[in-house]
């Protein structure tokens, strides 16, 4: 089968071509029959005019797979200005079921729940599938990003001896007899891989059992980390980060034609004291709840016509033992967000580089060095002065398409109660 995709018939206006893909919608008038079908690519129009071709195509069944032979013809109306003719319709899939979701509307019908639990069939629909495109561009953007700045990509390990993050929100495992964890982060591991690479990055899933059920939270997500080392502080980070989250973004567009906000040269930024206050938060606040997120990028866009705001500094007991504290006040750090449209997506700063530091920072929370051996290793070999962040890809794809919930673009969420399909 000589096939060619929707989205090349344009290039051959009366010649006889084959297209295939799966029935999308059937228009059934009293002297002509329209077929749409569907492949990866877009939607091609099929005229049935003659009483066997329109036979053929009223037999048909939706997401049935057929094979298209027939002449391209112009016509101004049709999807790409053009439609098959005078068609032989050869079935290769018959469909012989109901259908739990229609996919030829503007959105896919059922509620999210019936989507999800029917994924293989609400994935096809047009607009589910180009968020998972979205998804595709934006870690290729950020690969590119990367890769155009001497980071080299690392894979490592998702089962684990301890939990990266704390002993809480993690899934336990039998690892031949003995406690394993999913990881939380890839963390650790990004962090040794600077004493080798200095500069390194992942894309990978990371687990996290935290017992969230809302619209912005999942149980495994893909995570997009990266570290660099020999930085003066969390601000050359920050300045990395702009840049990665530019290049995703114009990626996207290029890709998919998306409509993407830009990105400014230096994205405001406040120190979490600050942020607090614009919020309208006790200044005793801990952190920042999703309310406070969303009066900061109000701000943003008000203040600074930006989708974009970090927030620094935030107190060092809301952060990991292996962030840098602020060496001004070590009552806060040398960390940051990033939020996108009122939303947190970047976590990242500097981290601690020296063993003794690592030592005192555990034993401030009441932590001894075992359990951390291997990781501790690196430091007493000989680290720089390192940071990094990571990049919730799922959160990303929903703040920039305006997904109400981050399972909308997710292929198969996994999240509180959802294990399946």
């Amino acid at each position: 089968m000589q096939r060619i995709l929707s989205t090349q018939l344009a290039a051959h206006v009366g010649e006889t071509v084959t297209v295939a893909g799966w029935v999308h919608r059937r228009r059934l008038l009293k002297s002509v029959a329209f077929l749409i079908l569907r492949d990866a690519a877009g939607l091609t129009q099929v005229v049935a005019a003659s009483a066997e071709a329109r036979t053929r195509v009223e037999a048909l069944t939706e997401e049935s797979v057929v094979e298209v032979t027939g002449t391209v013809t112009a016509n101004a109306a049709a999807p790409a200005g053009v439609e098959l003719s005078t068609p032989t319709v050869r079935v290769h899939s018959a469909v012989a079921v109901p259908l739990p979701v229609e996919l030829h509307r503007p959105a896919p019908t059922g509620t999210l729940p019936t989507q999800l639990d029917h994924a293989a069939l609400a994935l096809r629909h047009p607009a589910r599938a180009a968020a998972l495109r979205v998804a595709a561009a934006a870690t290729a953007g950020f690969r590119a990003a990367l890769e155009a700045r001497r980071f080299v990509e690392i894979h490592t390990p998702k089962i684990v001896a301890s939990a990266t993050e704390s002993g809480a929100d993690v899934f336990q495992l039998d690892y031949f007899g003995r406690p394993g964890y999913l990881a939380q982060s890839p963390q650790f591991y990004k962090q040794l891989m600077v004493g080798v690479f200095e500069r390194v990055y992942e894309v990978g899933p990371v687990f996290r059992a935290e017992p969230h059920d809302t619209a912005r939270h999942l149980a495994q997500y893909t995570s997009l980390d990266a570290e660099l080392g020999f930085i003066t502080d969390h601000r050359d980070v920050m300045v990395v980060l702009r840049d990665v989250v530019a290049t995703m973004l114009d990626t996207v567009a290029e890709r998919t034609g998306t409509p993407v906000p830009g990105v400014p040269e230096h994205i405001p930024a406040v120190h979490f004291a600050e942020a607090l206050r614009i919020a309208g938060a006790p200044a005793d606040e801990p952190d920042l709840a999703p309310a406070h997120e969303r009066a900061l990028g109000a701000w943003a866009a008000r203040e600074h016509g930006s989708d974009f705001v970090f927030v620094t500094g935030y107190p060092m007991r809301k952060r990991p033992f292996y962030t840098h504290p602020q060496p001004s006040n070590p009552t806060w750090s040398n960390s940051f967000d990033l939020l996108f449209r009122g939303v947190e997506l970047v976590t990242g700063g500097q981290r601690l580089h020296r063993y003794s530091d690592y030592v005192a920072a555990l034993a401030a929370r009441g932590e001894g060095v075992e359990g951390y051996e291997g990781y501790l290793d690196a430091f007493r070999y000989g680290m720089p002065a390192h940071g990094g962040f990571a990049i919730g890809l799922e959160r990303f794809v929903a703040r920039l398409l305006g997904a109400a919930n981050v399972r909308e673009v997710a292929a198969f969420p996994r999240d509180l109660h959802r294990l399946t399909p």
